[in-house]
């Protein structure tokens, strides 16, 4: 059996999204998907998809492009930069201010990989 791997930027948001609404162990069960655009079509650039909350704070929000999605870290920074990189996922810091901390998922596979990185980010909060 051959398996196919997902590399649409818009679908892998969506697996994202229920991965993270689906889980409700650990810090999880106070995570949210908010503000979803259900007509987000990716772009080079990546397009906004939706935020990621915890307690009603915003942590993140979820940007899709044609072959990946990005996880915008806006809080808990380091904490997101040190969990993907041992996880194995690229990131890479935004010089913005407030600086923010970019989390590149590049597969349906990685997207589990990526949900770790946000329930280690809403730990350390």
């Amino acid at each position: 059996m051959v398996e196919e791997r997902i590399t649409d930027g818009r679908r892998i948001a969506e697996l994202l999204a229920s991965e993270l609404d689906g889980r409700e162990d650990g810090t999880l069960e106070s995570t949210r998907v908010t503000n979803a655009d259900r007509d987000v079509e990716s772009t080079a650039d990546g397009a906004r998809a939706y935020d990621v909350e915890f307690a009603a704070e915003r942590l993140a929000r979820v940007f899709v492009h044609e072959e990946r999605a990005r996880l915008e870290f806006e809080t808990g920074q380091d904490v997101a930069a040190e969990t993907a990189d041992d996880l194995e996922l690229r990131v890479r810091p935004k010089a913005t201010e407030p600086p923010r901390t970019l989390v590149f998922v590049e597969s349906g596979a990685a997207v589990k990989r990526a949900t770790d990185i946000v329930q280690a980010v809403s730990r350390s909060l």
